[in-house]
Parts: C-alpha cells; structure tokens; sequence
C-alpha cells in the first residue's frame, strides 16, 4: 500500500510539473554558416586567432567558445587542451563545471514555480523554511575568541532578496568578509561544492541561524540565497531539486550533457581544473574543495549557487531557450511575460557595476554599458563561473556568446572582454 502512495504521488508530480507544449515551435540551436545568420566570416576567423593566441601565450591552457546568432551556431570552436597531464586536447562536446553560472538555472526553476502560483516573489522564506523567521545582524565580532553579537533585522528576507543577492546572506569561504568565512566556517555550512554526504536541507538550515551582513533589502552582497532557493525548490515542488531540473528542464530542452554529479560515461569528458605554476599547467589541488566533485564521493549535495556542470551547447540552448521568450522546439518552459520580468533592475542603484543592473540572476547590460561600448545592446543579460566560465546573450541582436575555460588562481587572461567585443563587432547585416 505504501509503494503503490508514493508511486501515485510521484505520478502526480509528474503530471503537475510537465512542461506545456507552445504553438511557437521554434528550432533547436543547429549550426549554419556566418553569411546565413548575418555574421562576416572573416571577423569569426579573428576570434578564433584570438583565442589561439591566448592558448599559446599560456593565458589559458584550453578553452571552447561558442557563438550563435538568429538561433544559428556560427562557430564552436575547441583550442588547447583539457588535461595538463595526459595532454588530451580540448574538444567541442568537452565538459566544464560552470559554478555561478548554476544560478540562472536555478533561477528559472524558481520562476516556472512562480508562474503556476505557488508563491509571490515578496514573500518571506520564513513561510516556506522556518527556520529563517526572525533573522538578525551582525552587530559586533571578537577576533580573540571568535565570538558575535547580533541584533534583530528590520525586516524578512523575501524571495526576491535571495533571487538578487540583497538578502544580507554572505557566502562563506569566498565572502569578502573574514568575519563571515569564520562564522559559516564554524557552523559547518558548505558553501559551493562537496563531495561529502551533504544535503542541501541540513546545510540550508545551519545557514538560516547565521547573521546577516544587512537588513534585507539594504545592499547587494554576492550570496548562497541561490543556494537556499534549491531547497526552496523541493520543498514547493515535492521533488528532490536535481529531479526537478531535470524533468523540468534539462530533457525537455535536451540538455543531455547537464548535471550535478556526472554519470560514469561521460566522466572522461570533465575538463581538468588547472593553474599556472612557474610557467607550466599543473592540476588545481584539494583545497576546501575537491575539483574532482563532479565525478566522485556522496554525489548529494545540489548547490543551486553553483553546483552544475555542463558543456557549451547545453548552456547555448538554455540561453536560446530566452532568447525565444522562454520556448524551445515547442516546450514552453517560461512564458515572455515571465522573463520581461526577470530582466528588469531588481536592486536599483544597490548593484554596483555602472555597465549593469541586477535582474533576477542575471546582470543586465544598462545604457552606460552600451554608451561605454563592447558589452552588448541594452538589455544584453550576462553571468560568469568561478571556474573562469562566461556567458552572454542579447536579445535585441539574438546573439549568443559562451567561453568555457577551466583555471583557478591567478590567470593573465584577458579572453573574456576581447572575446565579447569581437563577437558583436563581427555582426555584419
């Protein structure tokens, strides 16, 4: 009798959660040439020299960069290598981990919840994860003993704060306070990746004790509310949030090489996490984290923050997927109105980058970008990973541009803005 309950109720949330078919039926993302998407050739051919250039300079020891333009690649391009060790060379369908870059997914997977009514985006995660209700500030720290005090916020954190980094959640080990890396460091929250038997439950409600930087809603702080919004997820959905992004997203857009924890036989498709060492490539070592999560240990955590790995392709269709207002090959996953939404200033003035506003997870080309020039038309949304991962997508010109690289520490890499510059300089209709 208990099998057959919770067959029916996996049933349900099968039934409840599919994607609904859209009269749109755009096409998948396929390729095509530069002259048919209204790209010059010539000027692709520069980008490619560009980041064969970068590769032999040992600015980056491999990278794969693709560019798509009116739903058309017009260049996927590999360079380099993907393992410092067996020199294996970098490939079109190689696999990178793409941290932050897990934020817009997460994001979207909030915002399909949205859309069907299980929540407004200003109400407090108190009502969703108790243990939030009644958060406090950081009001005084001792170095000596490693001790705080904390006063009373003025306020809930929303949905919407934790959508937008505006919390007053810090991130732990990457935070740009040491107060905050001690504090989440002593209460055992895992900030980005383990490969400990973790769950996103535990880690989230040891993080919902903590003190905030801010009241909510003051100030952008670079966050784990993404983090908080993967649990977020299982609790309104009823699905563990690695199946729901998978039943919800990922198969229906065919994201076929996008995943928390790697299967066994794409494993030796996982780029290498490298450094540069006295002039040489080396592997990244154990440091708080193994590079090797994807593929090894508990595999139970799923950091909404920045847990995902994925290949360009896969990260190009989900780009595509906003691009064409929120379908793909018929599978409406987000409605336009939706997304409108999502790329509006969210944090005003808060979000300090004078080229950008904050949306909803993503920052959001300005005029003063567009004035400055290199970083799209207005509206152009963008993000990055910790792993030296980027992405950009614009709507007004339909262009994609993805660069995947996989290095820690410190790079003299300058790819990422040449490479975006280069990208919208080769329009050419």
């Amino acid at each position: 009798m208990k099998k057959s309950t919770t067959l029916l109720l996996s049933l349900f949330c099968f039934v409840s959660f599919s994607q609904t078919p859209s009269v749109q039926k755009s096409a998948p993302l396929q390729s095509a040439s530069a002259a048919e998407a209204g790209m010059s050739q010539e000027r692709l051919n520069k980008i490619g020299n560009m980041l064969q250039q970068a590769v032999d300079e040992k600015q980056i020891p491999g990278v794969v960069a693709l560019i798509a333009k009116d739903g058309k690649i017009v260049f996927h391009e590999a360079f380099g290598m993907a393992n410092n060790r067996s020199k294996k060379a970098m490939e079109k369908n190689t696999i990178f981990r793409i941290a932050s870059q897990t934020k817009a997914i997460t994001s979207t997977a909030v915002m399909m919840l949205w859309e069907e009514g299980k929540f407004k985006l200003d109400d407090p995660i108190s009502k969703y994860i108790p243990e939030f209700k009644d958060p406090q500030i950081l009001d005084s720290y001792s170095i000596l003993n490693d001790t705080y005090t904390t006063r009373p916020a003025k306020n809930e954190i929303t949905i919407r704060h934790l959508l937008t980094h505006t919390s007053g959640l810090g991130y732990g080990v990457i935070d740009g306070d040491e107060r905050f890396k001690k504090i989440y460091k002593q209460a055992g929250v895992t900030d980005l990746f383990t490969t400990e038997n973790i769950s996103i439950e535990s880690s989230v409600k040891k993080l919902a004790k903590l003190p905030l930087h801010h009241n909510p809603g003051d100030a952008y702080v670079y966050s784990e509310g993404l983090d908080v919004l993967g649990y977020f997820i299982e609790i309104v959905s009823g699905l563990p949030f690695d199946e729901f992004l998978r039943t919800r997203i990922f198969d229906p857009l065919g994201m076929d090489d996008t995943w928390f924890y790697l299967p066994k036989d794409k494993h030796d498709r996982l780029v290498t996490v490298q450094q540069i060492n006295d002039g040489k490539w080396e592997k990244y070592p154990v440091t708080f984290y193994d590079t090797d999560y994807p593929k090894k240990g508990a595999q139970s955590f799923f950091s909404g923050g920045a847990g995902l790995s994925s290949t360009a392709k896969d990260y190009a269709t989900f780009l595509q997927m906003y691009l064409n207002g929120g379908e793909l090959n018929g599978t409406r996953i987000l409605s336009r109105t939706t997304i409108e939404t999502m790329m509006q200033n969210q944090t005003a003035s808060l979000f300090t980058d004078k080229n950008r506003d904050y949306g909803l997870a993503f920052g959001i080309v300005n005029q003063t970008g567009l004035t400055n020039g290199g970083h799209g038309s207005i509206g152009t949304f963008d993000w990055g990973g910790y792993f030296n991962t980027q992405y950009f997508a614009d709507p007004e010109e339909q262009v994609i541009g993805i660069l995947m690289k996989q290095t820690q520490g410190e790079v003299r890499d300058e790819t990422r803005w040449k490479f975006r510059q280069m990208v919208f300089a080769a329009i050419d209709d």
